[in-house]
């Protein structure tokens, strides 16, 4: 089943015929083609797995996860394709990332969802624990699904992102992180996240060595 579904969510990706003046790979989801614009110089500007299998579970469990008119934040937004994604699928998008990837993501996006969204989704920037109350304020921002793709790997800011899923996660918050284990580092990080959230796995590909996971808030119902 590992091997039939990972086939499937790899068939989802194509290549141009030609050679553009742009270098881009291209991607079937939600209905749609979409032009991925990537650049090979950094990490976040690359495609990963991580992301093909979380925009597939978006895509193939729209009933168990409407995203609908759902207000939806994805952190560490890379190229964008996952925000695309969910924003085909009906969501209010906010895709963040570090300002130096802003603009290639925005491209992206508006590439691919002007016009062809319920709601445009908005491009901002978010640097994993920095200035989190002053552009996130608590009191305001409230997001139905937080969504993140390889964000997870070896980096020396896993605090600063604890701490940003903590800072944007609400009561009824649902996480659905998609995860490479590649070394120790994923799992003293998946630990450390336990003492904050329920983590349920929903989804598991040995053959890629990833896991897509699902999360939400410990003692909810208490608080």
């Amino acid at each position: 089943e590992d091997e039939q579904i990972v086939a499937e969510i790899m068939r989802r990706r194509f290549f141009p015929d030609f050679i553009a003046y742009k270098t881009w790979e291209g991607f079937h989801f939600a209905g749609h083609e979409i032009r991925i614009t990537e650049a090979t110089d950094c990490y976040g500007a690359v495609v990963w797995p991580s992301a093909l299998v979380l925009c597939y579970f978006l895509e193939t469990n729209s009933k168990q996860c409407n995203l609908v008119d759902k207000n939806v934040i994805e952190i560490g937004a890379g190229t964008g394709l996952v925000s695309i994604v969910a924003s085909l699928l009906g969501a209010f998008v906010t895709a963040t990332d570090l300002p130096e990837l802003l603009g290639n993501l925005q491209y992206n996006v508006l590439q691919n969802t002007k016009q062809k969204c319920k709601h445009q989704p908005c491009v901002k920037e978010l640097s994993w624990g920095i200035d989190l109350e002053k552009n996130f304020p608590r009191s305001s921002c409230h997001f139905d699904y937080i969504l993140a793709a390889d964000v997870v790997y070896h980096h020396p800011f896993l605090d600063e992102l604890l701490l940003t899923f903590d800072h944007l996660c609400k009561n009824d918050t649902v996480i659905l992180w998609a995860m490479k284990f590649r070394l120790e580092n994923e799992d003293r990080f998946v630990d450390r996240f336990q003492t904050l959230f329920d983590l349920e796995m929903i989804f598991n590909f040995p053959s890629l060595n990833i896991a897509l996971y699902k999360a939400m808030r410990k003692h909810r119902m208490k608080a």
